[in-house]
């Protein structure tokens, strides 16, 4: 009995042991938030600056996201501003690596702190960025 469980585990051992990626489940540190940031444009897909603070003639910001093992999942930008949702814009995530973006347009007199939220299908938030909205030089502060 014994020379058969040492030949069957010296069989196990010489056989190796495959598994297709795709059946492994991909753990919950592998989907992420690669990174984020707020930018004046978007050019192929990517930031074209990094901001945090903002002033006109500047009336428009992105924020960029890009994001890591999440496909088959829905993310949604939350802006926000003095406390209150300004927008919410969902996106489906169709690959391993999927870049996204979103707009929101800077009313006159809105000035202050933004946020933005990204959140997955469930509301659960898996990143937040701040940047600033200030006067002009040529303005006086509120």
């Amino acid at each position: 009995m014994l020379r058969f469980i040492c030949l069957f585990v010296s069989l196990l051992s010489l056989t190796p042991l495959r598994v297709a990626a795709e059946e492994l489940p991909m753990r919950a540190s592998e989907q992420r938030v690669a990174r984020a940031q707020f930018t004046t444009a978007i050019v192929d897909r990517e930031p074209v600056d990094d901001i945090t603070v903002v002033s006109p003639p500047v009336d428009s910001v992105f924020f960029f996201t890009d994001l890591r093992h999440m496909e088959g999942r829905t993310v949604i930008h939350r802006w926000e501003y003095a406390g209150r949702v300004q927008s919410q814009k969902p996106f489906q995530v169709k690959g391993p690596r999927w870049r996204v973006y979103s707009q929101v347009v800077l009313e006159p007199e809105q000035y202050g702190d933004w946020s933005v939220t990204v959140l997955d299908e469930s509301g659960w938030p898996l990143y937040v960025e701040i940047f600033r909205y200030e006067p002009g030089a040529n303005r006086p502060r509120r």
